[in-house]
């Protein structure tokens, strides 16, 4: 039974991957068109930053733990599965409802109190996407509930490539047809870069809502108020614990321009911005993963052998997570041309956010013991820990040190996280995690990066060629540490 559901979540994570990782990969052409068309010293991309660290609190906000909460509950009650469906997207979509409301009234004095009196509507256009947002992270949901993996894959392709051909056509052709036909393009000013991105992003948003009609059509909206009453009493720690979680991951770009005030800080936080763009390879894989993992996890958990799939997962997981982060930094002389070259001064967090990235991800993993046991709580706790770590070491340190001291905030925040989920979680709901072979791989990873970095050589071609040979020797190990695992797949080969 173990294998099969090994099976189904390896299948489910390369269907959600090819939405998350290949998704996420097309948008990075986003990232060179941003970053060579808003040149760092104009501070642009630290509004873009910025805007868009506000928006991912939100949304953890306006969504407050029903993804989660939504699966539980459809699988705790699968006769009633189209009820928990329901009540879930109406509440969601009245709070989004309401926020939108609020939002428009008090615009002024908002925009005011976050520096944008100048272009309030910034604010207001990435508002009403991140409401949308909040009410299509239950239709997806839903599809990952009824294993409907391709048709979730498809509409988050078909926002990539919406937005980057519109993203396209108003960084590239606007500008060009704006002096070949003035009359047709008046609507376009070349000052105004950083407000066509939030406009496309609206415009896309709001277009992929019409993907789920079928869906839609199909519901009677309304909320069961007993079963909604017993949502939110499971739901509401993993509102705190999502709003931890997230300041753990945008409170620095949140701070940045409180603690490094005025157009310096708007210049540092597009560079820190457009950096960790790099480090965020190691996002995708997280992504992926949890699309496949929560659905696999909540569905199988009261199996017998649940825990010891769980503990093999994150075996496999931390392994191909320092995959990752060996190749990336194998590979960052030829990855940086992502950015422009006024950006690569802050080419120094990557490799300490994306080892961040790892933590989080482990602390991800670690997470279901409280989600099974229904003591959600724990994990409002270990996040707020977190990120009290993460704002001390922001205000103590990026006044004098910048952006380097964000990178490290995330760092030591997710490494608390983590050490404190894994040592609770082994009294409260054990499960029997491999930690000799984890610690073994990451000290191999990190002695191979080491060793990189020592001994770097002065040729670009010679340093990528030595970095591959490390990357060889992690994998040449990572095989003759699993031959016993793989033997069955091999000699299925063979034959």
């Amino acid at each position: 039974m173990a294998q099969k559901s090994l099976k189904r979540l390896l299948s489910d994570t390369m269907i959600y991957g090819m939405s998350s990782i290949i998704g996420r990969f097309l948008n990075y052409l986003l990232v060179p068109l941003y970053t060579y068309k808003i040149a760092a010293a104009s501070g642009g991309y630290g509004i873009v930053t910025e805007v868009y660290a506000y928006t991912a609190l939100l949304l953890v906000m306006l969504t407050f733990g029903m993804e989660t909460t939504f699966f539980y509950f459809a699988n705790k009650y699968r006769e009633r599965s189209d009820s928990v469906f329901s009540t879930s997207l109406s509440a969601v979509g009245i709070v989004s409802g309401i926020f939108v409301l609020l939002l428009c009234c008090f615009i002024r004095p908002i925009s005011h109190a976050l520096g944008y009196d100048a272009h309030p509507e910034f604010l207001t256009m990435m508002g009403v996407v991140v409401a949308i947002d909040a009410f299509q992270s239950i239709l997806f949901a839903l599809l990952r509930f009824q294993g409907r993996a391709w048709k979730f894959a498809l509409l988050k392709l078909l926002f990539i490539f919406c937005n980057i051909g519109l993203n396209l056509f108003v960084f590239l052709l606007a500008p060009a047809w704006a002096e070949s036909m003035p009359a047709l393009m008046g609507w376009y000013r070349p000052d105004y870069q950083v407000g066509y991105i939030f406009a496309v992003n609206l415009i896309c948003t709001a277009g992929i809502t019409l993907g789920f009609l079928p869906e839609l059509r199909k519901l009677r909206f309304g909320i069961d108020k007993k079963l909604l009453r017993e949502m939110l009493r499971y739901t509401w720690p993993l509102l705190l614990f999502g709003i931890a979680g997230i300041l753990n991951q945008v409170a620095d770009k949140i701070c940045f321009n409180h603690l490094v005030p005025g157009e310096e800080g708007r210049i540092q936080l597009g560079i820190y911005g457009a950096c960790v763009k790099i480090a965020m390879i190691m996002a995708m894989i997280t992504q992926a993963f949890r699309y496949a993992y929560e659905p696999f996890v909540f569905g199988g958990g009261k199996e017998k052998d649940g825990k010891e799939s769980q503990a093999l997962v994150m075996k496999y997981f931390v392994m191909f997570a320092l995959l990752a982060f060996l190749a990336v930094m194998a590979y960052l002389d030829i990855l940086k041309h992502i950015i422009s070259p006024s950006y690569w001064e802050g080419l120094k967090v990557v490799p300490i956010v994306m080892m961040a990235e790892i933590f989080m991800s482990i602390y991800f993993n670690l997470s279901f013991w409280y989600k099974m046991i229904e003591q959600t709580w724990w994990g409002a706790i270990f996040s707020a820990i977190g990120c009290a770590v993460l704002i001390a070491i922001n205000i103590v340190f990026v006044p004098r040190y910048g952006y380097m001291a964000c990178a490290w905030g995330g760092f030591c925040g997710y490494g608390v996280c983590m050490v404190l989920s894994y040592l609770v979680g082994h009294k409260k709901s054990p499960v029997p995690y491999r930690l000799l072979p984890i610690l073994g791989y990451f000290a191999l990873a990190l002695g191979l990066y080491a060793i990189s970095v020592w001994c770097k050589p002065s040729s670009t071609i010679w340093s990528l060629a030595f970095n591959t040979l490390l990357i060889l020797i992690y994998v040449a190990a990572m095989l003759y540490n699993e031959r016993k695992a793989l033997a069955p797949v091999l000699s299925r080969f063979k034959k």
